[in-house]
C-alpha cells in the first residue's frame, strides 16, 4: 500500500514534468513558426522590390527603380540574418521535442507501475476477503456441528 501511494506520487510529478515539456515545446515552435513567417515576408519584400525594379525598367522611373533596388537589398539581409536564428531554433526546438517524448515515456512507464501496483492489490484484497468468507463459513459449519 505504501508502494501505491509513492507510486502514485511519482506519477503526479511525471506527470507534471510532462506537461512543463509540452508547454516549452510548444513555446518553441510558436519562436520558430514566427521566424520562419518572419522570413517568409523578408522573402515577399525582396520579390516586390523587383517587381517595383521591374515596373520601373518599365515606366522609367528612377526613384522607383532605386526603391525596387533598395526594398530587395533589404529584403534579402533580412532573409539571410534570419536563416541562423531558424536554424538554432530548430535545433532548440528539436531537443525540447527529444525531452518531451522521454518525460512522456517516463509517465507511462509510472502509469503502469500503479496500474500493476493497482491490480496487486486488488489481487490482495480480493483473496482476502475470499479468506474472510472462507472462514466465516467453517465457522458457521463448526458451530452448527458443534449443536448437533
Amino acid at each position: 500500500m505504501a508502494a501505491s501511494r509513492l507510486l502514485e506520487r511519482l506519477l503526479k510529478v511525471r506527470e507534471m514534468e510532462e506537461e512543463q515539456s509540452w508547454l516549452a515545446l510548444e513555446s518553441a515552435l510558436q519562436q520558430l513558426r514566427l521566424l520562419e513567417h518572419a522570413q517568409a515576408a523578408a522573402k515577399e519584400r525582396e520579390r516586390a522590390g523587383r517587381r517595383l525594379v521591374e515596373e520601373s525598367a518599365r515606366s522609367g522611373e528612377l526613384t522607383d527603380r532605386i526603391a525596387g533596388l533598395e526594398e530587395t537589398r533589404a529584403g534579402g539581409r533580412r532573409a539571410t540574418a534570419l536563416v541562423p536564428k531558424i536554424a538554432a531554433a530548430g535545433s532548440a526546438t528539436a531537443a525540447l521535442r527529444r525531452e518531451y517524448l522521454q518525460r512522456r515515456t517516463s509517465r507511462r512507464q509510472a502509469e503502469t507501475l500503479v496500474e500493476q501496483a493497482r491490480a496487486r492489490d486488488e489481487t490482495t484484497a480480493s483473496r482476502r476477503g475470499q479468506r474472510a468468507l472462507d472462514d466465516w463459513y467453517l465457522s458457521r459449519r463448526r458451530a452448527s456441528g458443534e449443536r448437533k
